[in-house]
């Protein structure tokens, strides 16, 4: 089984927690990585985003801003951590204007997160938390995000529809689709119950991708990646729980450097 996710070893997505959760931010480590290159301009476009946040319905799901994108590729960002043990990259998706979902594990050991909107934008992050149950995490911006997107009513059935909106390996914005397989008990173990498994390809850097609906909602978050090729979610109903708990969520520990070792290598 392997995991979505550029740091090798296992890979990991609405409404928000309270903020006194996100209260503390992110610390440092003793040795830093060089950052790595800026992404190319051809990856992503350098038009100026919306200057408010939309809030993405079934009614507009499809409807396209002036830059031509629609909803569900404007509330869809790119995750850079740097970490004391190199860098990650990962997937997210805003919930409000200001606190975006991801996994735990993608902003897991960081000594900073670098978070970046669909037109290239980076935003500046000021907190940080992860779920105590679920690989799921909560990330807060100073910077308003673009767009969010709506929950579905309830989890998806075998057969639905989904669609994966994510970066895989940090890149270009992709949107894949499949459907949904089924339920099945989390192989992972982190879920403590049933996840959804589906076919819509995932590639490292998927985690924390939003899974949508064909109306543009929320069913599930990106968190791993079969041997065979298919896709794990966390399920809509866990992410219900999960946010709706005031003590859901806890402050990111700060990354700490391996003992014994001289530096920290990106690992892309």
């Amino acid at each position: 089984m392997t995991r979505p996710g550029t740091r090798p070893g296992r890979a990991r997505g609405l409404r928000p927690a309270p903020a006194l959760l996100l209260a503390a931010t992110l610390a440092g480590c003793g040795v830093l990585p060089a950052l790595p290159p800026a992404v190319p301009d051809d990856v992503v476009p350098t038009r100026v985003a919306p200057s408010a946040p939309a809030s993405l319905s079934p009614d507009d799901a499809e409807g396209l801003s002036p830059d031509g994108f629609d909803a569900v590729q404007r509330m869809a960002v790119r995750i850079r951590n740097v970490g004391c043990d190199g860098l990650s990259t990962g997937s997210g998706f805003a919930v409000d204007a200001h606190t975006l979902v991801t996994n735990r594990h993608v902003v897991a050991d960081s000594e900073s997160l670098e978070v970046s909107t669909y037109d290239g934008r980076d935003l500046e992050v000021s907190a940080a938390g992860s779920a105590s149950l679920a690989d799921l995490a909560l990330v807060r911006t100073a910077d308003p995000l673009p767009s969010y997107p709506t929950l579905a009513e309830a989890d998806p059935r075998p057969g639905d529809a989904v669609t994966v909106v994510g970066y895989p390996e940090g890149g270009e914005l992709t949107i894949t689709a499949g459907e949904v397989i089924g339920p099945t008990t989390d192989p992972l173990h982190e879920n403590l119950g049933e996840v959804l498994l589906t076919d819509a390809p995932v590639e490292p850097g998927s985690s924390g991708s939003a899974a949508l609906d064909t109306r543009g909602r929320v069913i599930g978050v990106v968190y791993a990646k079969t041997s065979d090729g298919r896709s794990l979610l966390v399920p809509l109903s866990t992410l219900e729980r999960l946010l709706d708990d005031a003590d859901g969520f806890r402050a990111l520990p700060p990354c700490a450097q391996p003992s014994g070792s001289p530096s920290a290598t990106p690992t892309g």
